[in-house]
């Protein structure tokens, strides 16, 4: 596929057709993914079949084929597009005499090297720790041999048994080691989030696949309505830049404030192992009052992303918060931008400042469709109701009475009922 690079390490990347509909799609990505991991692709190796071999993945044939491949491009490791029992990773590894990874492992080694916070390296972690599992028997194999002569002299096989056995213990152990830290950690990030519900100020969750530009809109929004563009948010041209969640309070030109959050992004596939572990990394989608799909609209393959990030949102528990779409890097596509489709659809390009415009348009319109314009009439006396109004809300008129400031104010529903006692007709 290409020419060999230094330093890289070198795959081919194998998968099976099964009939499915995305197979090559799914096959593009492990490319992205591999590239993620500062993996070389040579080439590619596929075959059609029904089922998987329940030995080697492929059949016998096919596997052949992959050994030969394999030497003649010297490549270090071989990946596969699906899931591997042991088995069949111990049977692959035999034949071709090289490292073979699936899918799942692909993306945990990634999301391994992306973490940055406590929280996110301890999911990873787990995650890691749960593939190892089962894998155990594949780990001691060469071990169980030793211990049995590789003969009919099994006299020593049980304490092969027994130290498997103690090596899952001593996994399973960890794994509640790092949950207990995690819970705790948890605590205080559901503290923070709950005094961010006794503010009553609205949410918004950025979601979507991975690379679709959720950063970069994150940091659009930041730099004009943030309080500091120090605040911005890791982005970059790759998936997983960005595996923490990060949160900052955005005040528009009219003193409407939200939260915005930026989440983990999502990939066909994605491990049942981090599905579980990151549940907690994405209770901000699923406290928001609306989510934000983010959408490559440049990727050919871009349905298929939405159907992915809506399967994964479901298989979180998140369901019935409303959602708008945003088609991004329309500057790469032929389609005009920025345009509104209906009441939760735009295309836009994340840095087109007309799109930006747009965007907090609807976003504007789902966070604070229940305000209520009201007119309210403080004594002089209370100054510091009006400085509150001044600085925490849009003041559409203000004029000076004998009884008091009267103020034409857009209110929210829990502003509405704490200043009740000003309304005036």
């Amino acid at each position: 596929m290409e020419t060999t690079k230094p330093n890289l390490d070198q795959i081919i990347i194998i998968g099976l057709d099964t009939g499915q509909s995305n197979f090559d799609y799914t096959m593009n990505e492990l490319v992205e993914l591999a590239k993620a991991n500062n993996m070389q692709v040579l080439d590619r190796l596929d075959q059609a079949l029904d089922r998987p071999n329940a030995a080697t993945y492929f059949g016998k044939g096919k596997v052949e084929e992959l050994a030969n491949l394999t030497a003649a491009l010297k490549a270090t490791t071989i990946v596969a597009n699906d899931e591997l029992s042991p088995s069949q990773i111990k049977n692959l590894t035999d034949a071709t005499k090289t490292r073979v990874i699936d899918r799942t492992a692909l993306i945990l080694e990634i999301f391994a090297q992306r973490a940055q916070s406590r929280e996110a390296k301890i999911q990873v972690e787990i995650a890691q720790l749960q593939y190892r599992l089962p894998r155990l028997r594949t780990a001691n194999n060469i071990t169980l041999d030793q211990q049995s002569g590789g003969g009919a002299g099994m006299s020593n096989r049980g304490a092969g048994e027994t130290q498997m056995e103690m090596d899952r213990r001593v996994i399973q152990r960890h794994i509640s080691h790092l949950r207990n830290e995690l819970k705790e950690i948890q605590k205080s990030e559901d503290t923070k989030r709950s005094q961010r519900d006794k503010s009553a100020i609205p949410t918004a969750a950025l979601v979507g696949y991975t690379n679709a530009g959720k950063s970069t809109i994150m940091n659009q929004l930041v730099e004009r309505y943030g309080v500091s563009v120090d605040k911005q948010v890791f982005e970059k041209d790759m998936l997983f830049a960005t595996l923490d969640t990060s949160v900052r309070q955005l005040t528009l030109k009219d003193q409407k404030r939200f939260l915005l959050s930026d989440t983990v992004g999502f990939v066909s596939k994605l491990p049942t192992q981090l599905v579980e572990a990151f549940k907690s990394t994405l209770a901000e989608a699923a406290n928001a009052d609306l989510l934000i799909q983010v959408i490559d609209y440049s990727d050919p393959h871009y349905e298929e992303m939405i159907k992915t990030t809506e399967s994964t949102l479901h298989q979180i528990g998140i369901e019935d918060i409303p959602m708008v779409y945003v088609f991004n890097k329309a500057d790469r596509t032929a389609v005009e931008y920025p345009v509104m489709e209906g009441e939760d659809r735009i295309v836009i390009s994340a840095k087109d400042a007309a799109s930006i415009d747009l965007l907090e348009q609807i976003i504007r319109q789902h966070l604070f469709k229940d305000y209520q314009t009201a007119t309210l009439l403080v004594p002089f006396a209370e100054g510091n109701v009006v400085s509150y109004l001044n600085e925490h809300t849009n003041i559409l008129e203000t004029t000076y009475e004998e009884a008091g400031t009267r103020l034409k104010v857009e209110l929210s529903s829990e502003d509405l009922h704490r200043f009740e006692n000003y309304l005036t007709e």
